[in-house]
């Protein structure tokens, strides 16, 4: 797996290391139901640094496919997977696609994903942004609210992801429950930007919102994304939804956040507040209805192999990076990022 990325100022300190940290964020862990695949993920550097710095030339990264067992792929290539992009891919390439897993309808795309955000986070360390996420929900299981310093603290010791400790003994069990019953389960990822300035986002076609959700959404499995007080704003009067104004150390701030730090597809200074839902691993071992694409019949199929029961977890640095990338972007718009760093 590999990513290009463009645009990354000349001068920025970054060894494999700085990569590698965030790379193994997303490896699977013991005791949350996931894969027992196990590949290393050694990030390789194969342009755009010298000497320890970047050069202002594309950054090529790399990590390499090398625990891979495409037996089960090959026995059901023609019977599409439920929950997958099987008959999609198949009908839109013509049955060129490539069927045997790990490929851009895989979620090993998101190793990319995260090489990418690691490189971002470094860059909008200088503007002084700060971005977390962590797991809020499991299942029917909600994480209670923590405070920033609980989710700096706990969420990368914890095999969950969840600063709520009584909450992720919970959803461990729940986990271990619904793996033995041959199912998955899905859950809900937050996402915090910290130190966001006002007004980054370019309305109409480029608002900080809809450049979020369209990135967001192009993590496999993510099926929803709200902003501040999302959904709910359906249930309520401006009087309870609108976020009053007050200079706070001499500084304008809102008492409540319900929109989420946007305003118009601006940021307004407040942290930016979002969730993802991540739906079920669509790979189970419970027999299924799908059909035989060669056939032309019903069929059922029983997925075997290595998958995560839930993949939340592992989902949460990728929703980090995600962000990162985005408002790193943004702030390379504004100026708020030098293009050469010294």
């Amino acid at each position: 797996m590999s990513i290009i990325i463009d645009g990354c100022p000349a001068g920025l300190l970054l060894e494999a290391e700085d990569i590698q940290n965030e790379v193994d964020k997303r490896r699977p862990l013991a005791g949350t139901g996931q894969t027992s695949r196990a590949e290393a993920d050694r990030v390789e550097i194969l342009s755009g640094v010298f000497r320890g710095h970047t050069t202002g030339a594309p950054i090529g990264l790399l990590v390499w496919n090398k625990d891979v067992n495409s037996t089960e792929y090959e026995e059901t290539r023609f019977l599409p997977r439920p929950g997958h992009a099987d008959y999609t891919a198949n009908l839109k390439y013509g049955r060129f696609n490539d069927y045997r897993g790990g490929g851009r309808f895989s979620g090993r795309v998101t190793a990319g994903l995260v090489m990418a955000g690691a490189v971002a986070k470094k860059l909008l360390k200088l503007a002084g942004i700060e971005v977390l996420a962590h797991t809020a929900q499991i299942g029917k299981i909600r994480a209670i609210a923590s405070s920033l310093e609980q989710i700096r603290r706990n969420v990368y010791k914890n095999p969950l992801r969840c600063a709520d400790k009584a909450a992720a003994t919970r959803m461990s069990q729940l986990i271990e429950q619904v793996g033995k019953e041959g199912d998955s389960v899905g859950g809900v990822i937050e996402g915090l930007a910290l130190n966001v300035p006002v007004g980054l986002g370019e309305p109409i076609f480029d608002t900080t919102e809809g450049h979020l959700a369209k990135a967001l959404f192009a993590i496999p499995a993510v099926k929803g994304v709200e902003f501040g007080a999302g959904f709910s704003v359906a249930e309520k009067r401006a009087s309870e939804n609108n976020d009053p104004f007050t200079v706070k150390d001499s500084k304008i701030v809102t008492e409540t956040n319900n929109a989420g730090g946007i305003l118009g597809g601006v940021t307004n200074g407040m942290p930016i507040v979002v969730r993802v839902a991540v739906k079920p691993t669509p790979s189970i071992s419970r027999e299924q209805k799908t059909v035989d694409l060669k056939k032309m019949e019903n069929a059922k199929i029983s997925i075997s192999g290595r998958h995560d029961v839930s993949i939340v977890p592992r989902a949460v640095i990728v929703v980090e990076s995600m962000i990162a990338v985005v408002l790193c972007d943004f702030a390379l718009r504004a100026g708020l990022i030098k293009r050469i760093i010294i």
